[in-house]
């Protein structure tokens, strides 16, 4: 059995994630972590030796959390990973959803709901009337394949039958690394904004090259006085690290808010979808500034390594 709990923190409120994982960890050592707040524990070992339901082990997770660190969680169970994410976010705070069917579970869901269903695949399925994952579950695997692809239909028929095969690993490697702001008065300044911004990007910047790590997409958290927040995300145009490239995204995202004089607590700048540098192809520019604004930023950090994260900053951060 697979529990995804889902922890319902503040914006702000990352920092938390590993300890309360290590709270997972008191049940079993197989917890996949997936930030910003999310966590896949293998639970069939615990469940044996409390002689616990799905059900009364997730109530204890759930008061311990609230209880050590005032977070509250949903809870979903399922004998695999796509049902036990599906129950979970479906689940109500204070009650846990086990999927004990699940064909009966699935079957008269939307064909978006599956784990690797995007938009265009399902036009494609629903323009042929698998609208539904039933449907999908009771057509004949040739005419999947015909429709999306041999190794997509096939996987495509598994889940829609409730069959996942992805394992939880444990310690496996962040799919995303994030950095917060917070001001310490209701910032309406855009420029310290940008500033903040900058500065989060030049973070998570050195972060990922020192991790071997590039990123695919940027996503840009804005909280409010009144604690409401808003959230834009889009895909860089390559894979990278480059802090350059992150920091002009992070303002264009900010453009696209169209603040106006708004009353900011704090900004939160995430970097997704990452996978290994060594994998990334990087497009060659001829631009002689791209090639210096690179090896400026390498000198940097190793002048960082040695001496400190302050030990070369943008003038506008210095001043």
């Amino acid at each position: 059995m697979i529990l995804c709990v889902r922890f319902r923190l503040e914006p702000a409120g990352e920092a938390l994630l590993p300890r309360l994982v290590e709270l997972l960890g008191e049940f079993t050592p197989t917890v996949e972590t997936a930030p910003p707040s999310e966590a896949l524990a293998d639970v069939r070992g615990a469940l044996r030796y409390f002689a616990w339901s799905p059900t009364e082990l997730a109530s204890v997770i759930r008061v311990r959390a609230l209880a050590l660190y005032g977070v509250d969680c949903v809870i979903g169970a399922g004998p695999n990973p796509m049902l036990a994410r599906m129950a979970a976010r479906e689940a109500r705070p204070g009650v846990t959803l086990v999927v004990e069917d699940p064909a009966a579970f699935l079957r008269d869901r939307p064909v978006v709901a599956l784990d690797g269903v995007g938009r265009a695949t399902a036009r494609t399925l629903c323009g042929y009337g698998l609208d539904s994952v039933g449907r999908v579950a009771d057509a004949p695997l040739a005419v999947l394949q015909r429709l999306v692809g041999a190794r997509t239909g096939r996987e495509l028929w598994e889940r829609a039958r409730g069959v996942d095969r992805t394992p939880v690993v444990p310690n496996a490697a962040s799919r995303s690394a994030a950095a917060e702001r917070s001001f310490p008065h209701d910032e309406i300044d855009r420029t310290e904004h940008r500033k903040a911004l900058l500065a989060l990007a030049g973070e998570l910047g050195a972060r990922l090259r020192t991790e071997g790590q590039v990123c695919r997409s940027l996503a840009l958290t804005v909280r409010y006085a009144d604690r409401s927040t808003t959230t834009r995300s889009r895909t860089l145009s390559e894979a990278t690290a480059h802090s350059a490239a992150l920091g002009s995204l992070a303002y264009a995202l900010h453009d696209s808010l169209g603040l106006q004089r708004a009353r900011v607590r704090g900004i939160t700048l995430r970097a997704e979808g990452l996978t290994g540098a060594e994998g990334a192809a990087y497009q060659l520019s001829l631009d002689p500034a791209d090639e210096k604004a690179r090896r400026i930023e390498a000198v940097a950090d190793r002048a960082r390594a040695k001496f400190g994260p302050r030990a070369v900053l943008p003038g506008s951060l210095a001043a």
